[in-house]
């Protein structure tokens, strides 16, 4: 008997992936439509409306390819879930997944249209299960909605020797574009003077898993250890990941003077300064910290600067304004999102240097530490 690639499996996961991207079909109507000859060819088709970029006597069209991969939080899980646990798991994960890629480009301006998947595995016999896939699509048809972007079916590769057997690894790329009338948030005119504005995460969204997972390993109970809020470590870590384009796109609609915008993910708060002008970010106030951050600094003995330059320790998006009255708005817009927001803080010149500084923490992150 030869060794082949298991076509069985695969074209039954195929065909669950091409019926989860019909449910979004008219998600992103504002932009567009599919065809009627509808998904499932090996290149689907979204018909994009330019009529209100020509009304708007826009010359250009600016649109954005962005691909982003999940990392490992997928892994960050007992082995003996529920079969009830387990697709709340992958639930979360399939709104993470959506996250990880559009709030990179909420953080432009950008407003996601299509998104697609890529999903390589070495045994997708294993992986891709009735629990994982009723779970995970769920989570990412939930998670185009509130964005407002199609799923365009994307690919599942059997990779026999480069993917370890029962793992996935969990990667797309998505179409956005900048509506019209409006113009990309590019941080050119970050300034001194300019207001900071905090919106708050649900916890680690999908950095930090290395600590996290490492914690893991270290814990009486692993990943069923109870939190003093009464949730499993590995719920409390995997909560879905807030979702910042509707809020993004309600700042640009609403007139808001934002002059940057930084997804607060890997390298924490150290991505405050990732303009590479000379400034210092001055903190004063902060969002309360979700719980979970405190636990894992108390088990893993991390200082405050490790916790901010690791983990977004409550803060998922900053937001940068032209004035204290713009900081306001976006504190007002947010909590219409259904998100806690604050003005935590000012941009100052850093004669000659990046710099964050948290006072309520007593940190300073330099850019000594910071490259990007």
């Amino acid at each position: 008997m030869f060794d082949h690639v298991n076509y069985s499996a695969l074209d039954s996961a195929k065909r669950a992936f091409i019926e989860a991207g019909k449910k979004t079909a008219k998600f992103a109507g504002k932009y567009g439509f599919i065809p009627p000859s509808g998904f499932g060819a090996s290149a689907n088709v979204f018909s994009l409306d330019l009529k209100p970029f020509i009304a708007s006597g826009a010359q250009e069209l600016q649109i954005t390819l962005l691909p982003e991969g999940l990392g490992t939080s997928d892994d960050a899980r007992p082995e003996d879930l529920s079969n009830e646990e387990a697709e709340k798991f992958w639930y979360n994960i399939g709104i993470k997944t959506v996250a990880v890629m559009t709030n990179d480009a909420a953080a432009t301006g950008m407003q996601t249209v299509l998104i697609s998947l890529y999903l390589p595995s070495s045994t997708p016999e294993l992986v891709f299960n009735e629990i994982f896939m009723k779970g995970f699509l769920d989570g990412f048809v939930e998670g185009c909605r509130q964005v407002g972007c199609v799923y365009f079916s994307g690919e599942t590769p059997q990779l026999k020797g480069k993917i370890i057997e029962g793992k996935l690894d969990i990667a797309g790329a998505l179409f956005g574009l900048v509506p019209a009338g409006k113009k990309p948030i590019d941080g050119m005119e970050l300034a001194a003077g300019d207001t900071i504005v905090f919106v708050e995460s649900s916890g680690p969204h999908d950095n930090g898993f290395t600590t996290l997972r490492q914690l893991a390993g270290k814990l009486p109970d692993g990943y069923r250890t109870q939190l003093p809020d009464g949730r499993q470590y590995f719920d409390a870590i995997n909560a879905p990941t807030v979702l910042y384009t509707k809020l993004v796109q309600d700042l640009m609609e609403e007139g808001v003077n934002v002059t940057n915008l930084e997804p607060i993910s890997g390298h924490g708060w150290q991505k405050l300064m990732r303009s590479k002008k000379s400034l210092r970010y001055i903190i004063d106030t902060m969002l309360p910290v979700p719980s979970v951050f405190d636990f894992v600094e108390t088990q893993m003995g991390m200082s405050k600067k490790d916790m901010i330059s690791v983990f977004n320790y409550g803060v998922g998006l900053a937001v940068f304004v032209k004035s204290a009255e713009d900081g306001a708005r976006v504190v007002e817009i947010a909590k219409k999102n259904g998100l806690k927001a604050c003005v935590a803080g000012k941009v100052e010149d850093g004669a000659g240097k990046r710099e964050v500084v948290a006072g309520p923490l007593s940190v300073t992150l330099s850019d000594e530490e910071f490259t990007l």
